[in-house]
């Protein structure tokens, strides 16, 4: 019975073998999966040219993945380029929220004479000489865009 039963499986094994063989062959006389492998035989020098180059990159990056020290180093040099720009940014925010602190508490009124005045201050002319660059910047990219 155990024969029989193993006969049964391989002959139904081989008659889906011959259904997918014959599937197979009826999508290759398709005329558009003719062309499809035409574009594709056309192609494969660039394709092998591809996969070379492919797995070479693959071979690089398993390389750099599988080497701590390499790792360690760039994520040291992330953190040597990040952790000034962050401490320039903590000390900009800090200054912008004392500022405004200092503002909502102050109930001076600066008038002409007070805006003249301010005129002198040499951190308001660098700052009005950074913007009066910054925009000056702009309109020159923008006629270079034009």
């Amino acid at each position: 019975m155990s024969e029989a039963t193993v006969a049964n499986v391989e002959r139904e094994t081989a008659v889906s073998e011959a259904a997918a063989k014959l599937d197979v062959l009826d999508q290759l006389m398709k005329p558009e999966v003719q062309q499809a492998i035409t574009v594709l035989v056309d192609q494969l020098p660039k394709l092998a040219e591809m996969m070379s180059v492919l797995t070479n990159i693959y071979d690089v990056a398993q390389k750099v993945a599988a080497d701590r020290v390499l790792i360690q180093d760039i994520v040291g040099g992330i953190q040597e380029v990040a952790k000034p720009l962050g401490e320039k940014v903590k000390e900009y925010a800090s200054a912008a929220i004392e500022a405004s602190d200092r503002a909502d508490t102050s109930n001076e009124t600066i008038g002409v004479f007070g805006m003249l005045k301010l005129l002198k201050d040499p951190e308001l002319q660098r700052m009005l000489r950074f913007s009066q660059a910054y925009l000056n910047i702009l309109g020159e990219r923008k006629q270079g865009q034009n």
